[in-house]
Protein backbone atom coordinates (compact mmCIF):
# COMPACT_ATOMS: atom_id res chain seq x y z
CA UNK A 1 0.00 0.00 0.00
CA UNK A 2 1.27 3.33 -0.89
CA UNK A 3 1.57 5.47 2.33
CA UNK A 4 -0.30 8.60 2.70
CA UNK A 5 1.29 11.44 4.56
CA UNK A 6 -2.05 13.29 4.76
CA UNK A 7 -3.61 9.77 6.54
CA UNK A 8 -0.51 9.64 9.07
CA UNK A 9 -1.10 13.38 9.81
CA UNK A 10 -4.68 12.80 10.33
CA UNK A 11 -4.19 9.96 12.54
CA UNK A 12 -1.76 11.75 14.98
CA UNK A 13 -4.15 13.98 15.47
CA UNK A 14 -6.64 11.76 16.67
CA UNK A 15 -4.81 10.41 19.09
CA UNK A 16 -3.08 13.94 20.42
CA UNK A 17 -6.98 15.12 20.56
CA UNK A 18 -8.49 11.41 22.12
CA UNK A 19 -5.71 10.19 24.35
CA UNK A 20 -3.94 11.22 27.73
CA UNK A 21 -3.05 9.44 30.74
CA UNK A 22 -6.23 7.94 31.92
CA UNK A 23 -7.93 7.41 28.13
CA UNK A 24 -6.87 5.29 25.46
CA UNK A 25 -8.19 5.03 21.46
CA UNK A 26 -9.44 1.78 20.16
CA UNK A 27 -9.36 2.01 16.59
CA UNK A 28 -11.97 -0.44 15.27
CA UNK A 29 -13.45 -0.80 11.39
CA UNK A 30 -16.34 1.38 12.98
CA UNK A 31 -14.40 4.79 14.46
CA UNK A 32 -11.80 4.52 11.01
CA UNK A 33 -15.29 4.66 8.91
CA UNK A 34 -16.71 7.04 10.81
CA UNK A 35 -13.72 9.33 11.52
CA UNK A 36 -11.17 9.04 8.78
CA UNK A 37 -14.20 8.70 6.10
CA UNK A 38 -11.29 10.17 3.39
CA UNK A 39 -9.68 6.71 3.68
CA UNK A 40 -11.03 2.58 3.68
CA UNK A 41 -10.33 1.35 7.16
CA UNK A 42 -7.48 -0.80 5.68
CA UNK A 43 -5.57 2.22 4.39
CA UNK A 44 -6.23 3.47 8.56
CA UNK A 45 -5.06 -0.11 9.84
CA UNK A 46 -2.18 0.21 7.44
CA UNK A 47 -0.57 3.85 8.61
CA UNK A 48 -1.83 2.92 12.37
CA UNK A 49 0.52 0.23 12.07
CA UNK A 50 3.19 2.34 10.15
CA UNK A 51 2.87 5.17 13.30
CA UNK A 52 3.59 2.50 15.65
CA UNK A 53 6.36 1.31 13.78
CA UNK A 54 7.81 4.20 12.99
CA UNK A 55 7.79 4.79 17.46
CA UNK A 56 5.36 7.82 16.90
CA UNK A 57 2.82 5.53 19.37
CA UNK A 58 3.45 5.08 23.50
CA UNK A 59 1.94 1.22 24.10
CA UNK A 60 0.35 0.82 20.78
CA UNK A 61 -0.73 -2.93 20.45
CA UNK A 62 -3.61 -4.86 17.39
CA UNK A 63 -5.94 -7.03 19.31
CA UNK A 64 -7.38 -10.80 17.96
CA UNK A 65 -10.31 -8.51 16.16
CA UNK A 66 -7.18 -6.61 14.46
CA UNK A 67 -8.24 -3.24 16.22
CA UNK A 68 -5.66 -0.93 17.43
CA UNK A 69 -5.33 0.23 21.02
CA UNK A 70 -3.08 3.14 21.42
CA UNK A 71 -2.08 4.60 25.06
CA UNK A 72 -0.87 7.98 23.53
CA UNK A 73 1.74 9.73 21.61
CA UNK A 74 5.52 9.41 22.13
CA UNK A 75 7.64 12.23 22.45
CA UNK A 76 9.05 11.20 18.92
CA UNK A 77 5.01 11.27 17.75
CA UNK A 78 4.55 14.90 19.49
CA UNK A 79 7.31 16.59 18.18
CA UNK A 80 6.91 15.26 14.90
CA UNK A 81 2.94 16.28 14.96
CA UNK A 82 3.92 19.65 17.14
CA UNK A 83 6.14 20.00 13.51
CA UNK A 84 3.72 19.74 10.96
CA UNK A 85 0.54 20.90 12.51
CA UNK A 86 0.03 24.33 10.81
CA UNK A 87 -1.67 24.16 7.36
CA UNK A 88 0.96 26.19 6.20
CA UNK A 89 4.17 24.28 7.20
CA UNK A 90 2.14 21.05 6.39
CA UNK A 91 1.76 22.08 2.68
CA UNK A 92 5.14 23.25 2.20
CA UNK A 93 6.71 20.08 3.41
CA UNK A 94 4.52 18.23 0.99
CA UNK A 95 5.47 19.89 -1.96
CA UNK A 96 8.96 19.65 -0.92
CA UNK A 97 8.38 15.83 -0.73
CA UNK A 98 7.13 15.96 -4.06
CA UNK A 99 10.07 17.84 -5.27
CA UNK A 100 12.83 16.11 -3.71
CA UNK A 101 10.72 12.95 -5.03
CA UNK A 102 10.46 10.92 -1.46
CA UNK A 103 6.93 10.73 0.34
CA UNK A 104 8.81 8.36 3.30
CA UNK A 105 7.86 8.81 6.91
CA UNK A 106 11.54 9.52 7.60
CA UNK A 107 12.14 12.05 4.90
CA UNK A 108 8.38 13.88 5.51
CA UNK A 109 9.91 14.37 9.04
CA UNK A 110 13.66 15.34 8.18
CA UNK A 111 11.88 18.08 5.73
CA UNK A 112 9.61 19.38 8.85
CA UNK A 113 12.23 19.61 10.94
CA UNK A 114 14.27 21.54 8.02
CA UNK A 115 11.58 23.57 7.37
CA UNK A 116 10.83 24.39 11.25
CA UNK A 117 14.64 25.17 11.30
CA UNK A 118 14.20 27.85 8.34
CA UNK A 119 11.02 29.32 9.93
CA UNK A 120 13.05 29.69 13.77
CA UNK A 121 16.14 31.35 11.82
CA UNK A 122 13.58 33.61 9.46
CA UNK A 123 12.03 34.73 13.08
CA UNK A 124 15.60 35.65 14.75
CA UNK A 125 16.49 37.10 11.70
CA UNK A 126 19.69 34.76 11.01
CA UNK A 127 20.35 33.93 7.54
Amino acid sequence: MKLSPDCIRDILFYVEKNTDLKHHVLITTELAEKEFPSYSPDEVFYHVRQCELSGFFQNASRDLDGDFHISYLSPYGHQFISDIRSDNVWNHVKSLSQKVGSNSLSALIQISSGVITQLIKSQLGIT
